[in-house]
């Protein structure tokens, strides 16, 4: 028997290893909420954390470890790879980190009213979450192969659902997704999706509205929607600095990250092209100050990190030449971050972080700007700020930002 194991995780040793998975009555073996599965799995229990054990042939074994390594270092949202357990005239074993407050999809459904509106705004919230890791999936360069309700876990996140991926034995791993290998996996998605809601409509006596076969087709509907706002090419008007970040907000509020803006002179315009990233937790504090030295939280981080690609753009556009990010950070600090935020009166400077003082003008630089329809620039947002911002209660403040605050870092 060979027992690997990544370190900060048990080692295991105290299990039966040497009879089959379905006939375990081990003391640490617990049942938990889970889907269905086509091979046997066990959970168990270290002190208050879990672990799923799956039992598989040796190679599938192996490749799915290995899948989901992959899927962690590219920071994309699936259990996490524990190890592998192989066993002399038994199937080998793979360890996975169980997925804390997360619920099968049928354990959902059984939770939830059983009346049409309640159904369908569930179907909703779980389509939108599938359609994301798809997505996501499809950015990355991953192959499903298998999308289905089944192989997919969902976290409740204020309101909404998250969806991770569990199973990847049919996974494949590319540089690039051609239109053929994703259409491919959304129709193996929209098939699995229809045939496990109208297995559950079945087993649960759902309503018969929604249609299993129409959610499904929603599915793909929202993927397209969603693939086209991520790689479609958007024609901007030279200088047009507001439509740059426009299309960055628009990104963010579909949870993707911008990592790169590239602005392309074609005959009657320039074209803006945009590379999404999904970025890790915390990515954003930390890259803000590898590049400038300066500390925020991951939100205020996110909106300066925004500015300063906006700048170098805009710089790299003006000049007809790239600008190094080292350079453009630097110039960005000199010329932008620290004028906007010694410009805030020593007395009023001292209340708040200079990363959230900056956070706030650029929120407000984008009020003004959304409402006048072009880019207003820093030197009037800041005087605006200065004058009907931060003299104001904060009470008064929630109430000057009106609906197109949400989100917004709250004042004191």
């Amino acid at each position: 028997m060979r027992i690997r194991t990544r370190p900060g995780h048990p080692d295991f040793l105290d299990l039966p290893w040497d009879q089959p998975l379905e006939g375990w009555t081990h003391e640490r073996v617990m049942e938990v909420a889970r889907g269905n599965h086509r091979h046997v799995v066990q959970f168990v229990d270290y002190d208050g954390a879990l672990y799923a054990l799956k039992e598989l042939p040796s190679r599938l074994a192996e490749r799915e470890y290995r899948m989901l390594r992959r899927m962690e270092e590219e920071s994309l949202p699936a259990v996490d790879a524990v190890g592998t357990i192989s066993r002399n005239g038994l199937e080998d074993v793979l360890v996975t980190r169980y997925l804390d407050y997360s619920l099968p999809y049928r354990v959902l459904f059984a939770r939830v009213p059983h009346e049409e509106q309640d159904v369908r705004s569930l179907s909703e919230r779980l389509l939108d979450a599938l359609v994301m890791l798809l997505v996501r999936l499809h950015v990355a360069g991953f192959s499903w192969g298998d999308c289905s309700l089944n192989n997919t876990l969902f976290r409740r996140d204020a309101g909404a659902l998250a969806a991770y991926v569990v199973d990847v034995e049919t996974g494949e791993w590319h540089p690039e997704l051609t239109p053929g290998q994703r259409e491919a996996d959304l129709e193996i998605t929209v098939l699995n999706v229809a045939g496990g809601l109208m297995d559950l409509q079945a087993q649960l006596g759902l309503p018969s509205e929604p249609d299993p076969a129409d959610v499904a087709n929603d599915l793909r509907l929202r993927y397209e929607q969603l693939w086209r706002e991520l790689t479609t090419d958007a024609v901007i008007d030279p200088g047009d600095r507001f439509a740059v970040e426009s299309r960055i907000r628009r990104l963010n509020d579909l949870g993707f990250d911008v990592d790169e803006v590239e602005i392309v002179e074609e005959d009657g315009g320039d074209r803006l092209t945009m590379r999404a990233l999904v970025a890790e937790s915390g990515h954003h504090r930390r890259r803000l100050l590898s590049l400038t030295g300066l500390d925020a939280q991951e939100n205020q981080a996110r909106s300066l990190l925004n500015d300063l690609a906006n700048f170098r753009a805009y710089h790299e556009r003006l000049d007809g030449r790239p600008l190094p990010e080292s350079v453009a950070a630097y110039r960005w600090l000199a010329e932008v971050f620290e004028p906007t935020v010694a410009a805030i009166p020593s007395e009023q400077r001292g209340k708040r972080e200079a990363a959230e003082v900056f956070h706030e003008i650029i929120e407000h630089k984008w009020f003004l700007s959304e409402r006048s329809g072009e880019d207003v620039g820093v030197d009037k947002a800041l005087a605006s700020y200065l004058e009907t911002v931060l003299p104001e209660e904060p009470d008064e403040r929630n109430v000057l930002r009106g609906e197109m605050a949400e989100g917004w870092i709250s004042f004191g």
